[in-house]
């Protein structure tokens, strides 16, 4: 990437550790996002934007929050899906969180956006990549790649040691009644 303008979608300050250092070492300066109409309960919400404020400001990072509470949305776009599988749900997820953050790198002049998602071994990278993809071609500018998922645990053990809200699970009711309830769905 010759520009050194990211808009860079963020799930929470833990994922964003490594992501802006990354970036930063390469040149790139990342304007955060947060949009995360998907996270569950309102608590868990809170918890997650009130963090990544705190890290946005110790990291001199400039930070958009769209605080919006999506529950009621994120359930009506994912509930008509009936197989139990989480990979549709995921993507429609992905979608709805990328989607706001390429309109909204498009409106601002950021000629590139990316997302925090793409560290956690545990998303489909594949599905990011495509979305953000097609999201780019849409409104005229450059998806970032990068697989940051080899720099997954050092963030995670940075951003405790920092003492920083540890999630216990991605972030919507489904992955919540997955974790909690201990069953792995298809």
């Amino acid at each position: 990437m010759n520009q050194t303008k990211l808009l860079l979608h963020t799930c929470c300050a833990p994922c964003s550790v490594s992501c802006v250092k990354s970036l930063r070492e390469e040149g790139i300066q990342p304007h955060l996002f947060w949009y995360n109409p998907n996270i569950h309960p309102y608590t868990e919400y809170a918890s997650r934007r009130d963090c990544l404020s705190e890290f946005a400001k110790n990291e001199k990072l400039t930070l958009t929050q769209i605080d919006e509470y999506g529950l009621r949305m994120f359930l009506k776009e994912t509930c008509h899906i009936t197989d139990n599988s989480s990979r549709f749900r995921c993507h429609i997820c992905y979608t709805l969180r990328l989607e706001k953050t390429a309109s909204f790198a498009a409106k601002e002049g950021f000629p590139a956006f990316s997302t925090t998602l793409l560290i956690s071994p545990y998303q489909d990278h594949d599905a990011l990549k495509s979305i953000g993809n097609e999201l780019a071609e849409k409104y005229k500018i450059e998806f970032l790649y990068r697989d940051f998922r080899p720099l997954f645990r050092e963030g995670q053990t940075s951003a405790r040691n920092s003492g920083f809200y540890m999630q216990k699970y991605c972030g919507c009711i489904f992955s919540e009644e997955q974790r909690y309830n201990k069953k792995d769905y298809p």
